[in-house]
């Protein structure tokens, strides 16, 4: 496994340190010869205050052992304000996308997933890759931030009626007024939007399932594929569901909601073609 830790940016008197962890494939002769695969890049919750570690390492190696890079992005959090985790993602696959012959990636097929307030921070990637704001700033082409696909995991998206309020005035800060509803992600769903999967738990009171809701509805409104899961129980920051990412009370186990990544490993072989990971044929 090729693990390392790469630094997105240095950490400043405003915001902590980002950086983005590894863990890829390395290069068999034995298996597959430079073979390419795609990267599911990791934005773990946390409100925009954190990173949690729920939400990071075990996530990564359950979609590794499917065949996939992943990496794990820990952004900049308050104090640091809107854009700064935006453009941390954007240049995270910037990278991933310059060096993809090295780590032998599949440049077009990096997928981000994202958690709670990590599902927002992947799903505003998702609606203004390709709105200029983001590549002007970085000095980047629009290409070389623009995602193949997100897994949205009980997101943030809306700032309204179901809005998730701490993680926006994190976010947003003295700006919240003037931005809360333009970072409300279902009123910014475009054509261009990436297809998305996308699961909540019925009993999430911290961030109701009409996020992901409305967010579904956005995309089906403008043609973009789309995959939901709502679960009859869960509530909030579950993780992997399972013993994996649950506490050392044992909270964090919900037997409902474990299938997702099963589910969405489903979703990745459908919708990204994966050839050296060929679906078994009672799934396809």
């Amino acid at each position: 496994m090729i693990h390392e830790k790469i630094i997105i940016e240095e950490k400043t008197e405003h915001y902590n340190e980002a950086f983005m962890l590894t863990y890829f494939w390395e290069d068999s002769q034995e298996l597959n010869p430079n073979l390419k695969r795609p990267v599911i890049l990791i934005c773990p919750g946390g409100a925009y205050a954190r990173t949690s570690d729920r939400e990071a390492e075990a996530v990564a190696l359950r979609f590794m052992s499917m065949g996939y890079h992943t990496a794990v992005l820990r952004y900049s959090v308050a104090p640091a304000t809107y854009p700064t985790a935006l453009h941390q993602l954007a240049k995270s696959v910037s990278i991933l996308k310059e060096h993809s012959e090295q780590w032998l990636i599949e440049k077009d097929q990096i997928i981000l997933m994202g958690f709670s307030a990590g599902g927002h921070l992947a799903a505003s990637l998702g609606v203004f890759w390709n709105q200029g704001d983001i590549s002007r700033s970085l000095g980047l082409s629009e290409n070389q931030i623009q995602p193949a696909g997100m897994i949205l995991c009980y997101p943030v998206i809306s700032s309204g009626e179901f809005g998730h309020q701490e993680s926006f005035h994190n976010l947003l800060a003295e700006n919240y007024n003037a931005l809360k509803d333009s970072m409300s992600l279902e009123n910014q769903v475009n054509s261009k939007t990436p297809k998305t999967f996308l699961w909540h738990g019925y009993e999430d009171n911290s961030v109701p399932a009409e996020n992901s809701l409305l967010f579904a509805a956005a995309l089906k409104k403008h043609h973009i594929p789309v995959e939901y899961h709502l679960f009859s129980k869960g509530g909030h920051g579950l993780g992997l569901a399972n013993a994996l990412t649950a506490d050392k009370d044992g909270w964090g186990i919900e037997p409902a909601c474990e299938p997702w990544s099963t589910l969405a490993e489903y979703w990745l072989r459908r919708e990204f073609h994966y050839p050296a990971l060929d679906i078994p044929q009672i799934l396809s």
